[in-house]
């Protein structure tokens, strides 16, 4: 991790904090983080793929860590987040690139595939399938869905509900959600039924310590994230479903063609909350490559971060050599 270098990017009307890593002349990989996550979250594959040849390239996305984290909710819609990724590819003279996603970083990758499907020659998802523009918000799906029963999108939508719990003990939030989306726990915070109102951790233990696959390093990096700042900027980006589906009308039935990875977890609760657009997936990525990870939780480049880069760097060897 010594041969990191990190700089500012004045984009798209934001400051992004940038890692990067690998030699200057490398074709570009892109990293997307997820929620609640940081730049430090690729830890374990940074390396292998500097190492590679490529030049990786792992932002802070908007609303985390050192990245600007506008106020207003609707500064986080994904076509706006591509835009920043799109924005520093632009300032750095990128012509193609590879664009791997995580958790929330899935659908900007995704999304960046259909927005540049020349200069995104391949990309890779994890942990969360693409499944296309619905016919309505995925929002009014939800109220439909869990009337007068909690969930944790309908929890995030009101601003400073959930950062008042959250805000309050960010150690413990952390804890708490590394363990409960972990392959070891059967039961998380996704899928609790409980009534509409309650906390988010109601009915929970926090852990106390820490999930293997997480030391005490890398945990410092995720508290520096969410430090002084709280939950707030990450938490927006929950806040958008519905000018998500507004702003990618023009994309609507398109397809990605580029070559595609994704990854899931067998014990990922995504795999049980997303079944349907799993199964749909392969209509709408025709050159899809998909891959089920044995013991693993929802946190899956570092639960099993030797199967990923294994993964990963085959990927990338066939579809985007160095």
């Amino acid at each position: 991790m010594n041969t990191l270098t990190h700089q500012f990017l004045d984009v798209n009307g934001i400051t992004l904090s940038l890692y990067s890593a690998g030699p200057d002349s490398g074709r570009p990989v892109w990293l997307l983080h997820g929620f609640p996550e940081c730049w430090h979250s690729w830890r374990q594959q940074i390396m292998p793929l500097a190492q590679a040849g490529y030049r990786v390239l792992i932002p802070q996305m908007r609303g985390y860590g050192q990245s600007s984290a506008p106020c207003d909710p609707a500064a986080y819609d994904l076509i706006t987040i591509c835009g920043d990724i799109q924005a520093a590819m632009d300032r750095l003279g990128q012509a193609d690139a590879c664009v791997v996603g995580h958790d929330w970083g899935a659908p900007v990758a995704w999304h960046l595939a259909l927005l540049e499907p020349q200069r995104v020659r391949a990309v890779v998802g994890m942990a969360v399938p693409f499944g296309g523009r619905p016919k309505q918000p995925a929002l009014e799906i939800m109220h439909q869905l869990y009337a007068g029963r909690f969930h944790y999108i309908l929890h995030f939508q009101t601003p400073g509900v959930a950062e008042r719990e959250m805000d309050a003990d960010i150690p413990r939030t952390l804890r708490m959600m590394m363990h409960n989306t972990s392959a070891a726990v059967p039961k998380d915070f996704f899928l609790q039924e409980k009534p509409a109102g309650a906390g988010l951790f109601d009915g929970m233990q926090d852990p106390m310590a820490l999930p293997h696959w997480c030391d005490e390093q890398a945990f410092a990096e995720y508290l520096k994230t969410f430090s002084g700042r709280g939950f707030y900027g990450a938490l927006n980006w929950y806040r958008n479903f519905e000018r998500n589906w507004l702003r990618t009308a023009p994309l609507a039935d398109r397809q990605i063609e580029q070559p595609a990875q994704f990854l899931l977890g067998d014990k990922d609760p995504v795999g049980t909350l997303e079944a349907y657009t799993l199964k749909q997936m392969s209509r709408l990525v025709p050159r899809l490559e998909s891959h089920l990870l044995v013991d693993c939780g929802h946190w899956i480049q570092n639960e099993q971060a030797e199967q990923v880069n294994r993964h990963l760097l085959d990927f990338l060897a066939r579809h985007f050599p160095a």
